[in-house]
């Protein structure tokens, strides 16, 4: 009987930098000081640097991140959004929070990311139209890892006098023709869940932007609208990072583009053991650099597959199983079945396995083994 693989094990990740987090997180329990103090401050300027940005302002999730960045952009009632159907919920509610309504392209079918020509596609149908003048934003998903293709869609954005908001919650050190994911647009939206390449221990994120006015409004909003102590100049909410989960982060940003290059081994590792096999795996274009979030394979035989490996003791994941378009959340929107196929087949098809930097060598060959063993039984 094979021994179980997580999908995900964080235990293991602490394990390696216990003393580290347990000091940082002293350190803030010493100061007294839990709210937008030091920690937040010096995180989010070392987190942008990273990024390859001027300012970077620490939320609460990377849910808040991209409803701020839109408010920040302003975007409102009455505008749409362009985005992909094949993502979190949380991107398409995002565009719903500030009142916008989203509309969805279909994607690169070997990457999984927003199709350019799709984009322009629908861009000159509303203009056609005559509906154009409400499209006021973008939003490129950088998912599994992978980045967009950000020159194409930044051309179609000037052209067409678009905003550009990236959602690279899943792509921490992504880049594209040698620039970080995040660092395009006007800002770029980040998640620090727990399972995130760099992750806290609980909920986080972060807006990054080089656009001063965006910053200053970004700060307002995270605070209430908060000019200065009980005076707001805008209505604001309560979306801030804490002074412990930035300590944590701080001490993981160090790690991230080791623990990046781990899980790209790990990738590697698994693609040639699947050669030849009856799966689709990752392809990592030539201009990009995949980060591996997320090890995403594809086979028509997905769900015989996934309780195949869930008996074998080998954790997967769906993401995502159902596209944002036909979701009950998105009824009112005038979507079938069938509208985005790219998006639609994928759904159907992809299947995550465990990818993570602490991973053995042993059980990326299990993994690997059984899903062989798998297609051998089928034959």
């Amino acid at each position: 009987m094979i021994a179980m693989v997580p999908f995900l094990d964080l235990q293991r990740q602490y394990r390696r930098i216990k003393e580290e987090i347990l000091a940082a997180t002293q350190k803030v329990y010493d100061k007294g000081v839990f709210i937008l103090g030091e920690e937040v401050s010096t995180f989010e300027k070392e987190f942008a640097r990273y990024c390859g940005v001027r300012y970077g302002v620490g939320v609460g999730s990377g849910t808040d991140a991209l409803y701020l960045a839109l408010r920040a952009a302003g975007i409102g009632e009455g505008d749409e959004v362009i985005t992909v159907a094949n993502s979190f919920i949380a991107t398409a509610l995002a565009v719903s929070f500030v009142g916008a309504k989203p509309l969805f392209v279909d994607i690169d079918p070997e990457t999984y990311i927003i199709d350019p020509n799709a984009l322009e596609r629908l861009v000159k149908d509303r203009m056609m139209k005559k509906a154009h003048r409400r499209i006021k934003a973008v939003v490129p998903v950088h998912l599994y890892g992978h980045p967009a293709q950000m020159d194409a869609i930044m051309d179609i954005a000037k052209r067409y006098d678009l905003i550009v908001i990236e959602d690279a919650c899943q792509a921490h050190g992504a880049e594209y023709r040698g620039k970080k994911v995040g660092s395009f647009g006007l800002a770029g939206c980040f998640s620090f869940y727990p399972t995130k390449n760099v992750g806290g221990y609980g909920d986080g994120g972060m807006v990054v932007t080089d656009d001063g006015d965006v910053y200053e409004k970004l700060r307002l909003l995270r605070c209430y609208g908060e000019a200065q102590k009980y005076h707001h100049v805008m209505k604001g909410g309560n979306s801030r990072l804490d002074e412990i989960q930035a300590a944590i982060l701080r001490v993981k940003l160090r790690y991230l583009d080791q623990w990046n290059n781990e899980r790209r081994e790990r990738a590697r590792r698994y693609s040639k053991l699947f050669e030849e096999a009856e799966i689709t795996c990752p392809v990592e274009k030539e201009d990009a650099r995949h980060v591996y979030h997320l090890y995403v394979i594809r086979t028509a035989q997905r769900d015989a597959l996934q309780r195949f490996l869930h008996h074998k003791g080998i954790g997967t994941l769906t993401h995502y199983p159902l596209p944002i378009h036909l979701q009950e959340a998105y009824g009112e929107l005038p979507y079938r079945e069938g509208d985005l196929p790219m998006s639609e087949g994928a759904c159907r098809e992809v299947l995550s396995l465990p990818c993570f930097p602490e991973m053995t060598e042993r059980e990326i060959e299990e993994v690997a083994g059984t899903v062989w063993g798998f297609f051998e039984s089928e034959s």
